[in-house]
């Protein structure tokens, strides 16, 4: 048996052991091995699986042009299969746009060449991708040298997305660029402050505010706009507002263009961007407020003055104000309207005033009427009161929001429409029952009213007057029947005349039927010519006859007063010769007389003495009417030519028993006339008073005079006359009432008067049955006479 010693033991045991560890990690070794192969299969599966569904595809382009790629190139580029070379890919018809794949083929061979990386947007053909092809050299353990590998991307909502945002810079470049010339161009200065306070930007109104020559002097220097108010500067300002995050504005002094001006500054934090400002000049609006609260005022005044009632609610449809007429008109107490009630209180109000019209439904009607606060128009109603008050009422929506009322009292106005309208209908009803024919024309010459009178008269339908003629072309068609048809042209000239001159004129037409017409164009107030036509044919008819009897009653009354005058003369000779022979008898030369002889001859001579007074009566008369009583004009003192008279009449009153009273003041004075006249008139005047008074009368001679005229007055108490025999005292002619009052009444009043008017005065008789007759007689002095 071999044995063997510790040291080879040992050796042994060692050899034992290293084999035993060799064949252990031998077996480690190849199960790790075939583990790590095993992993690096699933890793090459996994990449291979991350390259299909990655979102860009992997090229790789060998040095001879062949092309290593998945297949789903295909269907990015539209194609059925993938290319096999480059050339292919870059061809014309390798899927790209012909530009894109030459300006590819170009890159591609840069980079096999030179070594250059490369990237470049193209475009599919076949399909509306847009990709993005990235490229460089492979490394040496990819390929040989010239090796490339392609990244292609598909950037179809990348590029779309580029697009968006290019297009968004744009207009935000365009936008920023507007608003920057907006700012430039805007006339009220603005500025924009950087984070530490400066001006870092201002408009040329700003420039302007400040007198710079520029902006770039103005950031420079720091000209401020404004001044310091209360110690805090503009710069202290804006550090406020953009502590407080928030927009501060402050009115601040400021001098523009060598005024002082009052500006609002506004300053407005803009966060990290800085501060930005403007400033508004507050002079014009201030004083456009100041003139708009003037306007306010002075419209208040004016409202209040009106006689209308007038109301304005705010926009909140409170009372703002009210004139007196308003209050008036609604007996609403100024208690109730000084607390600015609102409209709908206001309404109330008025109704329980019993001052709206009657409604079943009041608060629908209410809310009909607080709709006009919205109305876009002016809103107008008429009201009618349970008092039979008219009211117009008007609304007047106010840019504000606020509705201005006017109440206008129309009663009377609406009464005056009702009577014009009875008016109207009163005057056609007049005019249609008239007896004259009346036509209104226009001032166009038109015919505008007429009535039945009219149309019978000239014969025309009322067809032709209703579509209103001109006066020409109806003369036209009247004519014909016209005695003389050329004078419808003088009815025409006339129509004219009236409206175009304004001329009153008249004139006489006939028909050729007989009949007479006065016609007459009377212009009117409004502009319109008045034509009237009345029948003149029997009035014509009875002119003529009185014409030719007054010319017989003329040719008369000459013969009567030539045969007065002639018998005047032809009895002064018997009347001589029995007057003679009376005063013989009475003297004696017949002898002596026997006492009832005596008394023969005395009545004989009192009644020729009276016979020739009335025949001188007569004389007279016959030649005042002729105009031929002779006068002599001289100066005459009236008081003696009416004491003369007196004396002449005194017997007869005392006998009479009479009261005879003579009162003749000195003014009576002297006048120019004949005294033998005058006095033969107050005899007439006196001779009447003494002969009609009975016994115990007073009869009155009274006389004064003024400046101009000089009266005498003879005045009794006697029974007096109506007015009948007033007139027919004056009334030489009629001899029924000389029988009655006897001749010396018929014949010396008219005498009298005669006289008087021969010297220019006059002669008054003022009678009352009863009261006596007083007789005035006025005669002018010699200055009034000579004038």
């Amino acid at each position: 048996m071999l044995s063997l010693s510790p040291t080879a033991m040992a050796l042994i045991g060692v050899v034992l052991a290293l084999w035993l560890a060799g064949a252990v990690w031998a077996v480690h070794t190849g199960v790790r091995m075939r583990r790590e192969g095993t992993h690096a299969r699933e890793q090459a599966d996994r990449l291979g699986s991350l390259l299909q569904s990655a979102p860009a595809l992997p090229m790789m382009i060998r040095t001879d042009g062949r092309i290593e790629t998945p297949e789903r190139l295909a269907n990015w580029l539209g194609r059925d299969r993938v290319p096999a070379f480059v050339s292919e890919l870059t061809a014309p018809e390798g899927g790209l746009r012909p530009e894109d794949g030459a300006a590819l083929a170009i890159d591609i061979a840069s980079a096999q060449r030179a070594g250059k990386s490369f990237s470049r947007p193209v475009r599919a053909v076949g399909s509306a991708r847009a990709l993005l092809i990235r490229g460089a050299p492979a490394s040496p353990s990819m390929g040989a040298q010239g090796t490339v590998i392609l990244w292609i991307f598909d950037a179809t909502d990348a590029q779309a997305e580029i697009h968006a945002l290019q297009a968004e810079r744009e207009q935000l470049r365009a936008a920023l660029e507007s608003l920057s010339g907006l700012i430039e161009a805007a006339p009220l200065p603005m500025w924009h402050r950087t984070p530490d306070l400066h001006l870092a930007l201002v408009n040329s109104a700003y420039v302007a505010a400040v007198d710079a020559e520029s902006a770039q002097q103005v950031i420079s220097e720091g000209i401020e706009l404004v001044e310091a108010l209360d110690g805090k500067s503009p710069m202290a300002a804006a550090a406020q507002a953009a502590e407080a995050a928030q927009p501060l504005a402050r009115l601040v002094p400021a001098t523009i263009d060598g005024a002082r001006r009052v500006m609002r500054v506004v300053d407005v934090p803009l966060g990290e961007a800085g501060i930005a400002g403007f400033a508004i000049d507050m002079h014009e609006l201030e004083q456009a407020r100041a003139e708009h609260r003037r306007f306010e005022n002075a419209q208040h005044d004016l409202l209040d003055r009106l006689s209308a009632g007038v109301a304005q609610f705010g926009a909140d449809r409170s009372l703002q104000f009210w004139n007196q007429p308003f209050s008036s008109l609604f007996a609403l107490k100024p208690e109730h309207l000084a607390d600015k009630p609102e409209f709908e209180r206001v309404l109330d109000r008025m109704r329980e005033a019993g001052r709206i019209p009657e409604h079943r439904d009041f608060p629908a009607w209410r809310a009909e009427r607080r709709e006009w606060f919205l109305s876009a128009d002016a809103q107008e109603e008429n009201w009618l009161l349970a008092d039979g008050t008219h009211l117009r009422v008007f609304a007047q929506p106010l840019p504000d929001g606020g509705l201005l009322l006017i109440f206008e009292d129309r009663t009377e106005q609406v009464q005056l429409s009702s009577a014009r309208d009875t008016l109207l209908r009163v005057r056609t009803a007049t005019f249609d029952n008239l007896f004259e024919a009346i036509g209104v024309f226009a001032s166009d010459g038109r015919l505008h009213l007429w009535n039945s009178r009219f149309r019978q008269i000239w014969g025309v339908d009322e067809k032709l007057l209703g579509s209103h003629p001109r006066i020409d072309e109806l003369m036209q068609k009247v004519a014909k029947s016209l005695a003389k048809p050329h004078q419808a042209s003088l009815v025409r000239e006339l129509v004219r005349a009236a409206t175009v001159e304004r001329k009153q004129r008249g004139g006489r037409v006939a028909f050729a039927d007989g009949r007479v017409f006065d016609f007459a164009a009377i212009p009117l107030p409004d502009g319109n010519a008045l034509f009237t036509m009345l029948d003149v044919t029997d009035s014509r008819r009875m002119e003529q006859v009185l014409r030719d009897r007054n010319e017989a009653l003329v040719e008369t009354d000459k013969l009567k007063t030539a045969f007065l005058s002639n018998m005047s003369y032809e009895l002064r000779t018997p009347l001589t010769s029995i007057s003679g022979f009376a005063e013989m008898m009475q003297a004696g030369f017949a002898g002596d007389l026997p006492p009832a002889a005596s008394e023969y001859v005395d009545a004989i001579m009192q009644s020729t003495g009276r016979l020739a007074v009335l025949i001188d009566n007569v004389l007279d008369l016959t030649q005042g009417e002729a105009g031929a009583l002779p006068l002599e004009m001289r100066s005459v003192e009236l008081a003696a030519v009416a004491r003369e008279s007196a004396k002449r009449i005194a017997d007869a009153a005392k006998s009479k028993g009479l009261d005879f009273v003579i009162d003749l003041k000195p003014s009576l004075g002297r006048i120019t006339g004949d005294a033998r006249r005058l006095g033969q008139a107050l005899d007439r005047l006196l001779d009447n008073a003494v002969r009609y008074c009975p016994a115990g009368s007073r009869v009155l001679l009274y006389g004064d005079g003024q400046m101009r005229t000089a009266r005498l007055i003879v005045s009794d108490s006697g029974a007096g006359m109506d007015t009948e025999a007033q007139s027919r005292a004056f009334d030489r002619f009629s001899r029924a009432d000389q029988a009655k009052r006897g001749e010396a009444l018929g014949l010396g009043l008219p005498l009298a008067r005669q006289l008087i008017d021969a010297h220019g005065g006059t002669l008054t008789l003022v009678s009352e049955p009863g009261q006596g007759t007083l007789v005035t007689i006025d005669l002018p002095r010699e200055s009034a006479l000579n004038a």
